[in-house]
């Protein structure tokens, strides 16, 4: 039984078979792969993105998806976790798909050994397939050939996930990862680490802008969210005719992450992620339900 807790889980091939298959997907659509197959959402947060993505993934290759609210289930009267996903995998669903704010939910999951699970996001750590989409993002930018390429990671990297599980994979394949941040949005990873977004414009290739979780912090950094753009928002401007791939995984707050002018910019990749989002998380599905 193989699971998705972060993508160090998966070996390279398994990764490049990901990579290929989604990219077969996004060409034409398959078969029903999982016709037979039942797959569980469990969202302990709020999702657009990531659970719209795997609920159209799974009914693309044909499973029922079955989509559980925690907030009307029994953990409301004081079941545990462990006895909420005993109950479920009891039914005998084919995979879970779990959204957590706790780093170690997916891994104490997994570790029951009942069914394959899903990292859709977990804390400050982990969202394994948002890092492997944003891969195939720049993959598909660059004509297959990324390594070597700068990606600055810029915003509230501390807080972020999608940073967390992104700096691992892009390193993992060969892309020199830098920070931009200020110092208390900065973690403590032995990283190149940058103050200033200026600073590092002419030596980049990809940009990935993180939504600023001001609410996050409980001591306030910045007066308001208009001081932090003025040093951190995507602008044309900041831009210039540089060739530099623009990515954020959403949801971009306008004019603090990302300008709206540049989102409107052809370098700015931001829905075609989510494009690509549908046909990696298919792949995915693919290779632990079917191929695995």
């Amino acid at each position: 039984m193989q699971h998705l807790v972060d993508t160090d889980q998966f070996s390279l091939a398994q990764i490049a078979q990901i990579i290929e298959d989604a990219n077969t997907f996004k060409l034409k659509r398959p078969p029903l792969l999982l016709r037979d197959k039942v797959i569980v959402t469990l969202f302990f947060e709020k999702s657009t993105r990531t659970r719209s993505s795997f609920e159209i993934a799974g009914k693309r290759l044909g499973a029922a998806m079955v989509l559980f609210d925690p907030s009307r289930s029994s953990t409301g009267k004081g079941e545990t976790l462990e006895d909420t996903f005993a109950t479920l995998c009891a039914m005998e669903p084919d995979a879970v798909i779990v959204r957590h704010s706790e780093n170690s939910t997916p891994q104490m999951l997994a570790d029951m050994q009942v069914t394959p699970v899903i990292n859709a996001g977990a804390g400050n750590y982990a969202h394994p397939t948002q890092a492997l989409l944003d891969y195939f993002t720049i993959l598909e930018h660059f004509d297959g050939e990324p390594r070597g390429k700068t990606l600055a990671i810029v915003g509230d990297v501390v807080s972020s996930r999608v940073a967390s599980s992104g700096i691992r994979l892009f390193m993992r394949m060969g892309l020199n990862v830098i920070l931009v941040a200020p110092p208390q949005f900065m973690p403590e990873l032995d990283l190149p680490k940058y103050t200033s977004l200026d600073e590092v414009l002419d030596r980049v290739d990809v940009i990935m802008s993180l939504r600023a979780q001001l609410e996050r912090h409980e001591v306030p950094h910045f007066d308001n969210y208009e001081a932090y753009a003025s040093q951190y928002c995507i602008t044309e401007e900041r831009l210039g005719s540089r060739d530099i791939l623009v990515m954020h995984p959403g949801p971009v707050m306008r004019n603090i992450d990302i300008s709206d002018a540049v989102l409107e910019d052809p370098r700015c990749k931001v829905l075609e992620q989510v494009k690509n989002g549908v046909y990696v998380r298919m792949a995915i599905l693919k290779l632990l339900l079917l191929d695995a």
